[in-house]
Parts: structure tokens; C-alpha cells; sequence
């Protein structure tokens, strides 16, 4: 019990006041006899407080209401719903002990409630990194009118809430995308590279069928001409490819560059699988990280956001070759290949350059890169001394630089784009949209 007693601030001020008219008393004999009957009104107000607080039929209903998961970088809604069961006019602080990750020292709300009467407070946690967080007890600090007394009621509430890249934005962006593609009636051109045919069963020949479709090891099994039925291959190939080496490390606005790539992924992907295209994962650095194979089956979004979810930053370069020749094992078919990397030099880029244009060879490659946006905020600023002069002059030949990397890129026929983290995820739905409609893919 004594754990649970605290003394509201109240408390101090009238008992402050009781011993400073006690001094007084030594000058003023005739308040002697008045402080003390005050002495005896405030102890028997402080033992009134605790009774009405420690009677047995005081209780506070406290649930707290979460999302399954938590979306990274989004503001995520949580609310608690009080309700006063006793007969008397509360005062509370609720105290919400939040996972560590969010480092809120200082979380508290004040209300009040009437008897019987019920409410919900309603706050929004952002977490910036993925994993697992743990949610504590609720507690609740409990005053009644009189305000002397505190006493702490610790509702168990524990559970963990995973934090898997956004899902609010996959799904904001997924009507977005749907109202901006057009569903145009009558015939539609579409553009078929090479053999765009998927293989579909083995049936009997009939007279107009395709020669060249006969199959002869199941006409000489049969007896009789057998020819291979194919079906349209509507499904483009898409894949996302993840740097995870140190340079997506740099954060932006709480979030690192590769927590922006991996958002942008899963909205991605889930727009492909939408426009019956097959969604892809590579992610890699020094080593090769996630591989999932394009696929159009339901369950493939859950992979793709599981295998984002387990990703973590690596110390290290990355290995450009080692993505080729993965990529060249993996993907068979020609694809759609998005790569989130980030070059903050045109030398880091001169190395990767000939590996980035073997790639393109097979498939239709795509390079997205970062822009500085704390540097493209300072070169903007007016500079007054020849020292400000001289750093907003190496910050705008900087992001000259970066442009000139997005030009040599595409001189080489790679697709390429500059972007700011936080218009990521647009600048990439735009891109895809576009390639699919020019009928690259």
C-alpha cells in the first residue's frame, strides 16, 4: 500500500503553509490556537483522502487499444479507454509506460472523470526503426477533489507490438496509384519482347493449330500429334533491389535511407502484384542479404514485407559483383530491376558503372539516388561572410555532382533518378507507372 501512496503537489503547499503560520505563532502568539485547529482540519482531510482513494469498491477500468503492428515512419494511432466505476469525481494523470525505443521520458495525460462516466485518450507513437516493442503497464495516478492524496493504480497491459515497414503508406499509395491509371475500353497495344508466351497444359492437335507447338515426345508417347498450349504472359518481372551497405546508413528526418527504401519496396511491390506483375526482393552489401523470386501468388507480399522486416544495415561497401552475378543467376527472365543504392561521389559511381551496365544488358534497369536535402537547405541560404561563401560553393558543387551522376547514368542508357528521401516513394510509383505505359516492361 505504502508503494502505491504519493503526495500530490497540493499536499505540499498546504502543509508549507501550516508550518510557516507556526512560525508566524512565535510573534503572533494569538495564531497559535488557530494554526492548530487547521493542523487538526488537514489531518483529518488527509486521512478522508485516503479513505475515499483505498476503499475497496474504488476502481478504474484501463484497456489500451493498439494496431496488430505498428508502420515505420508513419504516426501510428493508440488509445486508452478509462472508465470510473466508483461514485465520486476523479482526477488522473495516466502515466503509459511506451516502448524504450521512442525514449519519452515525460509521457503523461490529465482528465477527468465523472462517475460512471467513460473516455478515451487518444496519442500517436512514430516509431524510426524496425523490431519489436515492448508496451507496459498503464498507470494510473489517482486524486479526488479534496487533492492531497495520490494513489497509483498499475493496470497490467503488457504486450509487443512488431514494427514492419509501412503499411499505412502501402496502402494510402495504393489508391493513389489505382485513381491515376486509366482503364481505357477498346484495344490496348502491348508490347512483347522476345517468346511472351507461358506454357499452359499439352493438348490434342487440331487442324489451324501452331506447327511449331507440336510436341513430339508426347505425340510419339500418344501415338498422335500433341501440341503445347500457351497462355499470354501479362506479368512483367519487377524486383527490388536494397543497398544495405554503410552508405544508406545516413538518416533523414528520423529514418535512414535504407528504412525509406525498404517503405518504398513494400508500396511498390504491392502496386505490381495489383497490376498483375510479379514482385521481386534482392538486398544486398558485402554479402547478399534476401532473395525472393518474382511471384504473383497472394502470399507474396507477406514475404516480401517479412524478409524487410528481419533486414539490418551492414558497416560495409557494397559488392556491385556480387549482385551481378546474383542477379544473373536468380532472374532468368528479363525484369524490371529498382535499385536503392546511393552514391555520394562520382568516383564511388565510376567503380559500380561497368557492373550497373552489364546489368542493363539483360535486363531494364532502374538507379534510384539520394539528394542531401540538409545540404540542399544550406546551399540555399544567403551567405554573408567569405567563409559562408566558400561552404555554400562546395555545397552547391555537390549537388551539381549529383546531377551530373543522374546524366552520365543515363547516357549509358541506364533510368535514372535524383530524389528526396521523403518523395521516395511517389518519385518511384511515378517511374514504374510510366515504364509500364511506354510498354519498356
Amino acid at each position: 500500500m505504502l508503494k502505491s501512496v504519493h503526495l500530490h503537489s497540493r499536499f505540499f503547499i498546504v502543509w508549507g503553509s501550516l508550518i510557516g503560520l507556526f512560525a508566524l505563532s512565535f510573534a503572533l502568539p494569538a495564531l497559535f490556537v488557530v494554526t492548530q485547529v487547521l493542523l487538526a482540519i488537514v489531518l483529518a482531510l488527509c486521512l478522508l483522502d485516503i479513505m475515499l482513494l483505498y476503499n475497496p469498491r474504488m476502481k478504474i477500468d484501463a484497456q489500451r487499444h493498439l494496431p496488430k503492428v505498428l508502420s515505420l515512419g508513419d504516426h501510428n494511432a493508440v488509445r486508452v479507454a478509462l472508465k470510473n466505476r466508483t461514485g465520486l469525481r476523479l482526477s488522473l494523470v495516466l502515466v503509459d509506460e511506451l516502448p524504450h525505443q521512442f525514449q519519452l521520458r515525460d509521457f503523461e495525460q490529465r482528465l477527468l472523470l465523472e462517475s460512471g462516466e467513460e473516455k478515451t485518450v487518444k496519442y500517436e507513437l512514430r516509431p524510426l526503426s524496425r523490431g519489436a516493442y515492448h508496451f507496459g503497464c498503464i498507470n494510473l495516478f489517482v486524486s479526488t477533489l479534496l487533492g492531497l492524496i495520490e494513489r497509483r493504480l498499475r493496470i497490467p497491459s503488457d504486450i509487443e507490438v512488431p514494427v514492419y515497414p509501412s503499411i499505412l503508406q502501402m496502402k494510402q499509395f495504393e489508391l493513389w496509384a489505382y485513381d491515376r491509371v486509366t482503364h481505357q475500353k477498346g484495344q490496348k497495344r502491348m508490347r512483347r519482347i522476345g517468346h511472351s508466351y507461358e506454357f499452359e497444359q499439352i493438348k490434342n492437335y487440331v487442324p489451324g493449330d501452331d506447327y511449331r507447338s507440336i510436341n513430339w515426345k508426347a505425340s510419339s508417347r500418344r501415338a498422335s500429334l500433341m501440341v503445347n498450349q500457351y497462355e499470354d504472359e501479362r506479368a512483367q518481372h519487377i524486383y527490388s533491389i536494397i543497398d544495405k551497405s554503410r552508405a544508406m546508413r545516413l538518416p533523414f528526418n528520423g529514418l535512414s535511407l535504407m528504412d525509406y527504401a525498404i517503405n518504398t519496396s513494400l508500396t511498390l511491390s504491392n502496386i505490381a502484384l495489383l497490376k498483375h506483375d510479379r514482385a521481386g526482393l534482392i538486398t544486398f552489401s558485402d554479402k547478399m542479404g534476401s532473395t525472393l523470386k518474382a511471384d504473383s501468388r497472394p502470399e507474396q507480399l507477406n514475404k516480401i514485407m517479412l524478409a524487410l522486416y528481419k533486414e539490418q544495415e551492414r558497416p560495409l561497401e557494397a559488392n556491385f559483383e556480387l549482385l551481378y552475378f546474383a542477379a544473373r543467376k536468380l532472374i532468368t527472365n528479363r525484369s524490371l530491376l529498382i535499385l536503392y543504392t546511393n552514391f555520394e561521389s562520382a568516383y564511388a559511381l565510376d567503380r559500380a558503372l561497368p557492373i550497373l551496365r552489364k546489368i542493363n544488358k539483360f535486363h531494364l534497369l532502374v538507379v534510384v539516388f539520394f539528394e542531401n536535402t540538409e545540404i540542399r537547405e544550406f546551399a540555399a541560404k544567403s551567405a554573408e561572410t567569405l567563409e559562408e561563401i566558400y561552404y555554400q560553393t562546395v555545397a552547391q558543387k555537390y549537388l551539381a555532382e549529383k546531377m551530373q551522376m543522374v546524366q552520365k547514368l543515363r547516357q549509358y542508357g541506364i533510368q535514372a533518378f535524383l530524389t528526396r528521401p521523403e518523395e521516395l516513394t511517389i518519385n518511384a510509383i511515378n517511374k514504374y507507372l510510366e515504364l509500364k505505359s511506354r510498354g519498356l516492361i
